[in-house]
């Protein structure tokens, strides 16, 4: 947004921060917040608590307070957050997003503050770890965080006093952070939330208690997995070979070595369109002393240069089809774009406050600047969120519970010209006796151009390789 369109926001901003007064019990730091929130919106270079007071007129000691010692209910704030994106954003299809972020502190007071990894600067460096969960329609028109926690490393976990110093409660212990995205994904869906979808980077794909949690939740998913991710492309209880790496699979099993890479269109970028190479067949995966599939094993290969490849692994029921899959496995970069604008627009991590609380609140309270910014932007565009690739996105469903749904926006390339989509993908179910190779799903993407894609097998389990 422009700066005159943001001056114009005023009434509007307003009228949204309204939404939580029941957060507060006196009117202080309800008042308090609007002159946070609108310092995080202001052109200010620094919106930590200091810069922003100043600009508001009022003692920075006034919103160092209302961070540190004021009371009031951030976890109303959080969930308030969620129910507004559930009763104004809701889409059926959307997909949600787990991703981290560091924020580089100097000293060792600061709360959760470590020596670890920071995708900030790249290295490894003292900071703070944040998990955070992305809401995004399917078509990606409407994005925003809608929870935030604080990552307490081991260290900190097992110095209790030190905890204490920094105000982290007793209740605050170690959990991975795979184990934070579950529980937010939980609280999200506490608030009436859904996700058709849920997808993250190769570190949580690789987790097997975050893709048994995702499964116990009935929640399907495509989550990018390393190339030495282990598993196997046949059920492996007979035979009882050993599982190999997803790279090697590629290069030597029959199953991949002989299927063409088939173009996709992924995207439109600035640079032009995003357009991969992709190979996909049924896999089985280790797990404890047993054996769980099959999974869809999805790889793509840049076509400009094929060294550069990505492996993605899905849960998706039978029937779903391919382009549906890519589209969700190349839908991470909502939640770095979000990122991106709280810490560049919003002062994400210019908080200055030490103790646990107080770092909290500010990355709750700017979630909620975030999703101002989200929603206006989305008003000034004149776009509605979700459901908007087609004109009834019903048309095609069943009335079977939780059809596999979605629409087809990624689609194959013929050799000299770009097909496509003008209809919803519709997923077809097999039935138990049918496999993925006799029984491949139609898809419909034009008047008169139909398309054979690739559908997953029936989800089995077995408890044993042996």
């Amino acid at each position: 947004m422009t700066v005159d369109q943001i001056e114009s926001l005023g009434p509007a901003l307003s009228e949204f921060l309204d939404e939580f007064a029941d957060c507060f019990g006196r009117w202080e730091p309800r008042g308090k917040l609007a002159k946070y929130v609108r310092g995080q919106l202001s052109e200010l270079p620094r919106k930590s608590a200091e810069p922003m007071a100043l600009a508001a007129g009022i003692t920075p000691r006034t919103l160092q307070e209302f961070l540190s010692s004021d009371e009031w209910d951030q976890d109303r704030l959080r969930f308030h957050t969620q129910r507004l994106i559930a009763r104004d954003h809701a889409d059926e299809q959307a997909i949600g997003v787990i991703d981290e972020s560091g924020h580089p502190k100097k000293g060792t007071e600061t709360a959760c503050v470590s020596r670890q990894y920071c995708g900030n600067t790249g290295k490894i460096d003292n900071c703070v770890m944040t998990v955070h969960l992305t809401y995004a329609s399917f078509d990606a028109r409407f994005h925003t965080l809608i929870d935030s926690d604080l990552y307490l490393p081991q260290a900190w976990h097992e110095d209790r006093e030190r905890c204490r110093r920094a105000k982290i409660p007793d209740d605050v212990v170690y959990r991975p952070k795979y184990m934070i995205a579950l529980e937010e994904l939980d609280r999200a869906r506490d608030q009436g939330l859904r996700f058709a979808w849920i997808t993250a980077d190769e570190w949580y794909g690789q987790k097997p208690a975050f893709v048994s949690g995702l499964e116990s939740r009935e929640q399907r998913f495509v989550l990018e997995i390393p190339k030495n991710f282990g598993m196997w492309l046949h059920d492996p209880r007979q035979s009882g070979a050993a599982a190999k790496p997803a790279e090697t699979l590629l290069r030597h099993s029959k199953p991949l070595l002989t299927q063409p890479w088939q173009a996709y269109h992924v995207k439109d970028t600035d640079k032009g369109p995003m357009v991969w190479e992709v190979k996909s067949a049924a896999c089985w995966l280790p797990r404890g002393d047993g054996v769980v599939g099959p999974y869809w094993l999805i790889v793509a290969r840049n076509p400009l240069n094929h060294a550069e490849q990505k492996f993605f692994l899905s849960n998706a029921s039978a029937g779903v089809p391919l382009p549906v899959l890519l589209h969700v496995a190349f839908r991470r970069w909502p939640v770095e774009r979000c990122l991106q604008d709280e810490k560049s627009e919003l002062g994400l991590s210019h908080f200055e406050v030490r103790g646990y609380p107080a770092i909290q609140r500010h990355v709750l309270i700017t979630q909620v600047s975030h999703l101002f910014l989200a929603r206006e932007t989305q008003r000034l565009r004149g776009e509605k969120s979700g459901g908007d690739i087609a004109s009834n996105p019903r048309r095609n469903q069943r009335a079977a519970p939780k059809p596999a749904t979605a629409a087809a926006v990624s689609s194959p390339l013929a050799p000299t010209h770009r097909r496509h989509f003008d209809a919803l993908a519709t997923s077809e179910s097999t039935s138990s006796n049918q496999s993925c190779e006799t029984s491949p799903q139609r898809t419909r993407i034009g008047p008169h151009l139909t398309r054979t894609n690739p559908t997953l097998p029936l989800r089995i389990t077995s408890k044993s390789a042996q």
